[in-house]
């Protein structure tokens, strides 16, 4: 077997204690300002980022070496600490979450293309479907919420059909509109006719989001970008 270690295997996250304080060490070495670093601590972060090195004889200076390393982790690492947990966070993330994500709502024009992304659709994906007619009242600004939750919730499929369209006119009058109906895995888990009953006058995609949510229907957010954090972190 080669000595020589994979570019995949150098990129490999290990778990347990010595795992992580090697994969930390490399992000730590990655996160900082190589320009502006002293060439001694920019040597010392490269040899404790490295897989192979000779601090991990135990006989090899590894005194001196411990000291070393926890004169530069006691430093100002807070926001460093930070960006390498929401890394592991996101990973983590990643790995759990499973099927299609989406982007935006989108439009049915058919009966046939309504009953295809409900019958079609990933059997872990919850398909939102709002029924609409323009003009009347309601459905306008509940297409708006959907707009907004559509970016907040990018494994769920936010589908609208114009009642006309759906060729189920008849089924949708005025007075059921706007409707919401909601799909997993082809079975119906939500059927709101005339929603706006369970909505006040006003109201935002948050009361959406509240109500879908008091029936168990949407799953649990997408995590916050860095960016939002960050700015979390600076108020």
């Amino acid at each position: 077997m080669s000595d020589r270690m994979s570019e995949s295997d150098a990129n490999v996250t290990h778990t347990g204690p010595k795992g992580v304080i090697n994969d930390w060490r490399r992000f730590k070495l990655e996160s900082m300002d190589q320009d502006n670093l002293p060439p001694a601590k920019k040597e010392l972060l490269r040899q404790m980022s490295s897989a192979h090195t000779a601090s991990d004889d135990p006989r090899s200076n590894a005194r001196k070496m411990s000291v070393q390393e926890y004169e530069l982790l006691k430093e100002e690492d807070e926001g460093c600490l930070k960006k390498y947990r929401r890394r592991c966070m996101q990973e983590m993330h990643d790995k759990l979450s499973f099927g299609p994500k989406f982007e935006g709502v989108h439009d049915l024009d058919s009966g046939e293309a309504f009953l295809e992304v409900i019958e079609k659709e990933h059997h872990t994906t919850v398909v939102v479907v709002h029924i609409y007619k323009a003009g009347v009242k309601g459905c306008e600004e509940l297409n708006s919420c959907l707009d907004c939750l559509a970016t907040e919730y990018p494994t769920v499929k936010f589908c609208r059909i114009d009642a006309v369209s759906s060729g189920a006119g008849e089924r949708f009058s005025d007075e059921v509109l706007p409707t919401l109906l909601v799909y997993k895995a082809g079975e119906l888990l939500g059927n709101f006719l005339a929603c706006m009953q369970h909505l006040s006058e006003e109201f935002f995609a948050t009361d959406v989001e509240a109500f879908l949510n008091s029936y168990g229907l949407l799953p649990e957010k997408e995590m916050p970008g860095a960016e939002e954090e960050e700015e979390n972190d600076v108020e």
